[in-house]
């Protein structure tokens, strides 16, 4: 088969393209990591965006629907754009306003009752032959004082210049988090105000480029996935609530303290999949344990017995059934999505894992269906 030029060209380009990914395969691997480097902002700015236009796009049914004036109609979006801001910012602040305090004030008090336990401790080994016992091995053991203190001069040395670094690395951390956070924000509102101008623009470049059969499947894949997504989303946001609700609920049965605040934070932090609820159970058992450790230790057993019958029993149904996926997936998604790209790949796992199970399974019904059909004899 005689190909022609245009054919000719564009093999060749595959072939040379395989041609680089096969020789320099780390070079290659390089760029990609800095590309990703550089576009992480714009990453997490347009996910920021995709879970806002999520509560943006709901609320904005509610705002005049059926309103036809041109000013009532431009003012639609921004007024849901903005409710939906105000919403979740209001959210955290009430969660960090229930739990910050208390930790403070947790952590005030434990650092205020230290010099009681040193001081019981400094009685006990007095009344006890701990103390003779210390005294008589130091009056027998030769010490060098000064190899000590050369030792400690070094240590201190060594640990102001670590303190020093540490808190420049700090510092530039924070910054550049902060300058990438809001660049992400400011992308994010970019995106969700302007989306229909934006994706009319991705149109007509992808139309003028790409044969109409691949858009239609591009578009059908797209649709699959976008489904996937924010089904998923929605029944995570469920599946925090009800258990943030369950925590606080069976700590106010135990008599445990913070009850509403360690529930909030366990229900906010239960958006990550499978570990949220643990980092929220940690930051319990210390505002629990500070005061009485008894308590902190019940805790966590009872965050842990919670933690199962969430992980095996809700998490699967709730967001699995939002998603249409078995549990058994969710689990494998999750598994394998955590072990490729941590905690990132846990939170894509199931919604990526759920949009191939759809799009398998309806090509496997269209299959069984074009299967069946027989000629007319």
């Amino acid at each position: 088969m005689k190909l022609t030029k245009h054919e000719f060209v564009r093999y060749g380009v595959l072939i040379a393209v395989f041609l680089v990914f096969l020789i320099y395969p780390a070079q290659i691997f390089n760029i990609f990591n800095i590309l990703y480097s550089a576009s992480f902002p714009l990453i997490i700015g347009a996910a920021l965006a995709y879970c806002i236009n999520l509560l943006s796009s709901a609320l904005e049914k509610w705002f005049w629907p059926k309103a036809k004036n041109k000013w009532a109609v431009g003012f639609r979006r921004p007024t849901a754009l903005l409710v939906a801001l105000c919403l979740i910012i209001a959210i955290i602040a009430w969660v960090m306003r229930l739990v910050l305090p208390q930790f403070i004030t947790a952590i005030s008090g434990f650092f205020s009752s230290l010099p009681d336990v040193i001081n019981q401790f400094n009685k006990w080994l007095n009344n006890s032959n701990q103390a003779s016992a210390i005294t008589s091995q130091l009056q027998t053991t030769k010490i060098d004082w000064n190899t000590i203190q050369a030792k400690l001069m070094k240590f201190i040395s060594t640990g102001l210049t670590g303190v020093f670094s540490s808190t420049i690395s700090i510092f530039g951390s924070l910054s550049k988090g902060l300058f990438n956070f809001i660049l992400a924000f400011t992308f994010a509102i970019y995106i969700v105000s302007g989306k229909e101008r934006i994706a009319s623009n991705l149109n007509r470049v992808m139309n003028a480029f790409v044969s109409p059969k691949i858009m239609k499947k591009t578009h059908y894949v797209l649709r699959i996935t976008d489904k996937a997504f924010s089904s998923f989303i929605t029944g995570q946001v469920i599946e925090a609530f009800i258990l943030g609700t369950l925590c606080a609920l069976g700590m106010w049965i135990f008599k445990f303290p913070n009850a509403l605040s360690i529930g909030a934070l366990v229900g906010i932090t239960a958006l990550v999949p499978m570990i949220g609820a643990w980092i929220g159970g940690g930051v319990g058992f210390v505002l629990i344990a500070v005061t009485s450790p008894l308590q902190g230790i019940l805790f966590v057993v009872y965050i842990i017995v919670l933690q199962q019958l969430e992980s095996n029993l809700i998490y699967p149904r709730v967001v699995g059934g939002s998603i249409g996926l078995p549990g058994i997936l969710v689990l494998v998604a999750i598994t394998v999505g955590g072990g490729l790209a941590g905690i990132i790949g846990m939170l894509v796992g199931v919604p990526i894992m759920a949009a191939i199970y759809q799009l398998i399974r309806n090509a496997t019904l269209k299959k069984e269906t074009s299967g069946k059909k027989t000629p007319t004899q």
